[in-house]
């Protein structure tokens, strides 16, 4: 079912730079309120199969991607016409989500929302919820091993089967 698409808060209200978790990070530059729509994840629009031939981005990163997967069976590659989400990191404990929100064309969009009221100078972060189509192996879980250091950290950005 499609929605009205929601209004996001100003470029202003955030700012890219490095993380202390992992690489680069999105950091508030303002106070966000609970519920508020802080950005769109953008990048080019492509099938799996796209995916799979474009992979891996950096081979001396192999496990690090910028896609973000649909319900529709497509990816959005944010490493391609991208925006600052694809900077977003991945925690356990996050302060945001991510929502996908299908417009009038049924074309599908994904937002990132927060879930708790924000300082200015905080990290956005997400649960990734990567899926892997095989059983996960003890070297899934280094590959894909979280560095959030939430007190229940799961210790890998791999969605529990």
């Amino acid at each position: 079912m499609s929605k009205k698409l929601p209004k996001t808060l100003s470029p202003e209200s955030i700012v890219v730079k490095d993380s202390k978790i992992h690489g680069r990070g999105v950091f508030t530059l303002k106070a966000i309120k609970k519920g508020d729509c802080i950005l769109e994840y953008q990048g080019q629009r492509i099938s799996w199969k796209e995916a799979l031939r474009r992979h891996p981005h950096d081979p001396m990163q192999p496990n690090h991607t910028f896609y973000f997967s649909t319900d529709n069976g497509r990816v959005i590659d944010g490493n391609v016409k991208g925006n600052a989400a694809r900077w977003i990191n991945h925690s356990c404990k996050p302060n945001c989500e991510a929502q996908e929100i299908k417009d009038a064309k049924n074309k599908a969009h994904v937002f990132i929302f927060a879930l708790k009221t924000m300082a200015a100078n905080e990290e956005l972060f997400y649960n990734y919820g990567l899926e892997l189509e095989a059983n996960h192996t003890a070297q899934d879980m280094l590959d894909y091993e979280c560095l959030c250091g939430a007190k229940k950290c799961r210790g890998t950005m791999l969605a529990k089967k």
